[in-house]
């Protein structure tokens, strides 16, 4: 069994859980995590990931180490060993994928503005790849040639591309790929 567990800080204390088969109550009191008034502690493993203005949690039992949790309103860094799992958990949604390198001028112009993207588009899931080495067999995969490419997918497969710091041209795709 694969459980998601995300706090939302703030005003309200939120958890959402994803079981992937059926639902489950979860609550806690100080440290401990109970499923249906049984305390599960035992069996989980936490990694916390600073996120602005919330803090998620991913929490998964000991027995499977399958799930992944897809986040909407906010871009989410991927590697190669997280991109297929997040793609297939999205499912039906349309995914799209910045992919980058730390030293490209026209990717950091890019940065702030696939932000703001992904705060307009709550039906949308944004995902960032950082082109590096341990990264590579992944953008090998995905074909990409410049920085930066974005990669529009659509039921696991790539739908659309944009190549170069072109926003505009972005932004038509992403609509066309929601739309159709």
């Amino acid at each position: 069994m694969a459980l998601n567990l995300n706090l939302s800080l703030g005003s309200h204390s939120m958890v959402v859980v994803d079981t992937s088969s059926s639902s489950a109550k979860l609550s806690s009191h100080g440290s401990c995590v109970y499923k249906n008034g049984s305390n599960i502690n035992s069996n989980l493993s936490f990694r916390s990931v600073s996120m602005r203005k919330s803090e998620c949690f991913t929490v998964r039992s000991n027995l499977e180490t399958t799930g992944a949790t897809v986040m909407v309103g906010q871009v989410t860094e991927v590697n190669k060993d997280t991109f297929w799992p997040i793609v297939k958990a999205a499912e039906d949604k349309t995914v799209v994928l910045d992919m980058y390198t730390q030293w490209c001028g026209p990717c950091k112009v890019m940065a702030p503005r696939f932000q703001e993207l992904s705060e307009k588009y709550l039906d949308v899931v944004f995902l960032k790849l950082d082109c590096n080495q341990e990264n590579k067999p992944l953008a090998k995969e995905l074909g990409i040639r410049v920085v930066p490419t974005f990669k529009i997918l659509k039921d696991n497969k790539v739908v659309k591309e944009v190549t170069g710091a072109k926003f505009d041209d972005l932004v038509v795709a992403i609509d066309a790929v929601r739309s159709g």
